[in-house]
């Protein structure tokens, strides 16, 4: 149940969650005061979310097909005034004063847009989940390379190291799997664009943060854990093409100009390997 002084406003969303919902929604509490808490549930046909906003006494908003995961999210953040906008997927949890640790890192300088908490994964591994902006040779080149050669410096700098014992990171974008926006900036930069269906949101937020004069940043204070529930991993063909797709998208609104053209291209192919490469990866573990 939100805490009446609270400054947060918390906008978790859904697609046939499942068990997911009721913890992330359980976990709240503990990890600091919040102005209120909106599910927002793309027309899940569990019936998990709708139940678990009830038992919680959560806001819950029914976008009423799959809008994705954007749309979603900038549905959700429309009900709320607190300056400061928790955005998670449901199959998070967060730890005890996780909420409370990111708006205190946030509130340390008034430049601070975003910032995302250590995500880690429930073998106690941390998730890359703030990394520098991919631009066409970086961001090409670890997608091509990525794969078939970890090692490779492409990838080495663009998964940047996360130290849970260390500072805090600027980044140029942080995963919107969980994450503190500052609502001031959300709204000056318009939200999630609603171009992407799902993928490549978070990583043109932090763009468009970045270019607008504001600062990303990734902080180990904060931890959450990642429960899992990718079923879609039996099948990766779809969403590996979304995937791909939204990247091509990122591109041409990163690259805009006539003369990005080779750029974009070059692009392209760098992605249409890495899809293949996935691809044949997935049917091996399989």
């Amino acid at each position: 149940m939100p805490k009446a002084n609270g400054n947060v406003d918390v906008v978790v969303v859904t697609y046939n969650p499942g068990a997911t919902i009721a913890d992330f929604l359980a976990s709240v509490p503990a990890a600091g005061a919040v102005a209120s808490i909106t599910v927002v549930d793309n027309a899940s046909s569990d019936g998990a979310a709708q139940a678990a906003a009830a038992d919680a006494r959560a806001r819950f908003v029914q976008t009423g097909r799959n809008a994705g995961y954007g749309t979603a999210a900038n549905a959700g953040a429309a009900t709320g005034e607190a300056p400061w906008v928790l955005i998670s997927n449901a199959d998070i949890e967060l730890a005890p004063g996780a909420i409370d640790a990111l708006v205190a890192v946030a509130e340390s300088d008034p430049a601070i847009a975003s910032v995302g908490p250590l995500v880690a994964e429930l073998d106690g591994s941390v998730y890359p989940s703030a990394r520098p902006l991919p631009g066409i040779v970086l961001g090409g080149g670890h997608a091509a390379l990525g794969r078939i050669w970890p090692g490779n410096p492409f990838s080495r700098r663009y998964l940047i190291d996360l130290d849970p014992a260390g500072s805090d990171v600027d980044a140029g974008w942080l995963s919107g799997s969980c994450m503190l926006v500052r609502r001031e900036a959300w709204r000056r930069v318009g939200g999630f664009d609603e171009q992407f269906f799902m993928f490549f949101e978070d990583v043109d937020l932090g763009r468009r943060m970045g270019e607008a004069g504001y600062r990303n940043v990734w902080t180990p204070s904060a931890r959450v854990t990642h429960l899992g529930g990718h079923t879609w991993r039996s099948d990766p063909a779809p969403m590996l093409a979304a995937h791909h797709e939204s990247a091509k998208q990122y591109l041409r609104l990163a690259y805009p100009r006539w003369w990005h053209g080779p750029a974009r291209w070059l692009g392209g192919v760098f992605l249409a390997a890495r899809q293949r490469a996935e691809i044949a990866a997935s049917r091996r573990e399989h």
